[in-house]
């Protein structure tokens, strides 16, 4: 199966928090899945380190890119079909990340690890019980 982590499952999967849940962390680290970090996600993370909304050790890129190899998640970048898709969702989800993801993992034929239910609503398979 093919993934896309939600930044928080990201997030919690690297500081092994134990708000992901065993399930989704299960599927995570399953062999047989192909794992995958947006690009979004990386800029979500930049902007609320900045804004002083989210605390990291050390850098951006000492968080992620460590994480993306150990793990061997593949990054996904944003892409027209992603933005066109955008364009054309209902405002079931206001947050703009959460949106784009949603159009990718339509996009590209995945589910999503997320927390969040209102991906359902757009008709992505989530990932999280």
């Amino acid at each position: 199966m093919r993934l896309l982590l939600d930044t928080h499952a990201f997030l919690w999967f690297e500081a092994d928090n134990p708000n992901l849940p065993r399930a989704a962390r299960d599927e995570i680290s399953a062999e047989f899945n192909e794992v995958f970090f947006s690009i979004a996600s990386i800029w979500e993370i930049a902007i609320k380190v900045s804004l002083g909304k989210l605390s990291i050790e050390g850098t951006l890129e000492e968080l992620i890119t460590p994480e993306l190899a150990d793990n061997t998640f593949s990054l996904l970048p944003i892409q027209l079909p992603h933005l066109v898709l955008v364009a054309g969702m209902s405002f079931h989800h206001r947050d703009p990340f959460d949106r784009l993801l949603a159009a990718q993992c339509l996009s590209e034929g995945m589910a999503i690890v997320s927390r969040d239910p209102l991906f359902e609503i757009y008709g992505v398979r989530r990932i999280w019980q």
